[in-house]
């Protein structure tokens, strides 16, 4: 665990930070390589870029202060709220946020939603990927104790306090470049817009709902303390991917565009 990269000019830059942003390039880089095949410039996924990224920030953050405020914010100054400096932003938030810039951004633009939408699936979990490596250098969302020979231990002065736990970090990161890799083979067989969207929502919610059962970072758990937040999120996200692939293969059939 070493959040701090470097320093310079009094100014700290963290690994999460740095991780972070090159999740975003190769999800935008990859994206935008893909736009030719359903017609569409590679400068409509770039252009798309400052609303994604903006959405998702916002998105993140505030969940993050949502589900954390009792902990890190409460009686606090209100600028916390915006001190973003190692961490503090939470995953389906950032999704929300950055569903609801595209959605914005392909309406004033007049663009395809479903088509954007599958164009950028396989970049959203490479940039996840990635991000997560950010995440195992700064020691958060990490793992449930355990003596299994992967275990990784961080400093005594982590919340862990030395013990081993589950790299759950790695698990993400390598659930999500094989969850890249499915979309992909998906992509170059799929049978309508939106398919592989949807496909990202049911599948990477059954991804998360796993990981999360070696998650050890909740303070608060539900139906009995068997349940994170997460799973409860996951749960729903899954339901929407079913929903939305439902509906669009039905339009596909109708020949009516959904609503």
């Amino acid at each position: 665990m070493h959040s701090i990269a470097f320093e310079i000019g009094g100014i700290t830059i963290y690994w999460y930070g740095i991780f972070a942003a090159l999740g975003f390039l190769a999800a935008f880089w990859t994206a935008a390589r893909r736009a030719p095949r359903e017609k569409l410039t590679p400068e409509a996924i770039t252009d798309l870029a400052p609303w994604l990224i903006g959405g998702a920030i916002v998105g993140a953050r505030a969940f993050y202060v949502v589900s954390y405020w009792n902990e890190e914010f409460a009686g606090k100054p209100i600028l916390e709220i915006f001190m973003l400096r190692r961490s503090g932003l939470v995953y389906y938030g950032g999704l929300a946020g950055a569903s609801l810039a595209t959605i914005l951004y392909a309406r004033i633009k007049k663009y395809p939603l479903w088509k954007i939408a599958d164009i950028i699936a396989p970049s959203i979990a490479l940039g996840h990927a990635v991000g997560r490596i950010g995440c195992l250098m700064t020691g958060c969302c990490y793992g449930r104790p355990t003596n299994l020979p992967w275990a990784i231990h961080f400093p005594a002065g982590h919340w862990t306090q030395g013990q081993g736990v589950h790299p759950t970090q790695i698990y993400e990161a390598l659930l999500n470049f094989a969850l890249c890799g499915t979309l992909l083979w998906l992509y170059r067989r799929k049978r309508f817009d939106g398919q592989i969207f949807a496909s990202y929502l049911v599948i990477y919610a059954v991804l998360r709902t796993v990981v999360e059962m070696f998650r050890g970072d909740y303070a608060v758990h539900y139906l009995g303390g068997i349940v994170t937040p997460a799973q409860l999120v996951s749960a729903v996200i899954l339901s929407l991917g079913v929903i939305l692939f439902w509906k669009l293969q039905g339009s596909r059939r109708t020949g009516v565009p959904p609503v």
